[in-house]
């Protein structure tokens, strides 16, 4: 099934920002714009910010809002070029040519040919959204193997020549900047740094993706994860956990655990740190008072 074409959902920011809402992604202003600038000008769109922001979910929700399939390459120490590109399926190349004995064969048809994400969405550019997750995982060269991709929506295989897509794809990338990604990369994307969103826009976030956790709950999850945000753990709560907290305790609540108890029984959901548990422990009864207050 074909999806929308990009140009007529990206009539402006503020259109895309509607729709992302209808498919439950509150997206900022600037996010927004970041979103219409790389439907409208067929760019690439690099999201950057630490883990939990909402980076994967943007590209989900953008997917959503387009009517197509995300396909997702999920990024790594190591990958390479048979896991994101292609590769040639041998085994069926081997039978091929024993079947064929002394007829000719042409083992480089499309039917050896075996399509990993990026190839995927070259043949069918109208149907598929690209996520690139985590590319700081990857390593410098798997970066420059997707510079030509990036560029002109085309891949060269040896064998075949250079493919292109038909029509304009979109591609979404992330990262978490556990390192910094190569210039060239950069200049092929067009870029945004996702934060976590203040108390206010976190607890709209929860009411939206949380089911029936009520409105002072949500404020109330919203603004002790910022307290706790502003500690120096080693790994922060994103917002994903603060919709599963809210929804812990919750359930919680329901089954005859009173507030504050219901909080504190779920903060496992929460902190998933051993190490950031024990440093949270004396003081998270008073945050949990103080966001209830």
């Amino acid at each position: 099934m074909t999806g929308t074409a990009p140009e007529t959902i990206a009539t402006s920011p503020e259109a895309i920002a509607t729709l992302l809402a209808k498919s439950r992604y509150l997206a900022d202003e600037s996010l927004a714009t970041a979103i219409f600038l790389a439907i409208r000008l067929g760019k690439p769109l690099l999201l950057e910010g630490a883990p939990g922001v909402g980076k994967t979910e943007a590209a989900k929700a953008i997917a959503e809002v387009l009517g197509r399939s995300l396909v997702r390459l999920q990024c790594y120490e190591g990958i390479d070029a048979a896991h994101a590109l292609y590769e040639w399926n041998y085994q069926r190349q081997l039978l091929a040519i024993r079947h064929a004995g002394e007829n000719e064969i042409d083992i480089y048809d499309d039917r050896f040919l075996i399509a990993r994400p990026l190839l995927q969405v070259l043949k069918a550019p109208e149907r598929l959204v690209l996520l690139v997750d985590e590319i700081d995982r990857s390593d410098h060269e798997f970066e420059a193997l997707l510079l030509e991709f990036l560029s002109d929506f085309q891949i060269s295989i040896p064998e075949r020549g250079t493919l292109s897509a038909a029509s304009q794809p979109v591609v979404i990338l992330t990262s978490n900047r556990t390192r910094e990604l190569a210039e060239a990369l950069r200049r092929r994307c067009v870029y945004h740094w996702i934060g976590y969103p203040d108390a206010e826009r976190e607890a709209a976030i929860i009411m939206l993706r949380a089911g029936g956790v009520a409105e002072a709950t949500a404020r109330a999850v919203a603004n002790a994860v910022q307290n706790i945000r502003a500690r120096p753990l080693a790994k922060p709560p994103g917002i994903a956990e603060a919709v599963e907290w809210a929804n812990a305790a919750t359930i919680l609540e329901k089954g005859g655990s009173p507030w504050p108890e219901a909080f504190r029984r779920a903060v496992g959901v929460l902190i998933k740190d051993e190490e950031d548990s024990t440093y949270l422990a004396p003081d998270f009864g008073k945050i949990i008072e103080e966001a209830l207050a």
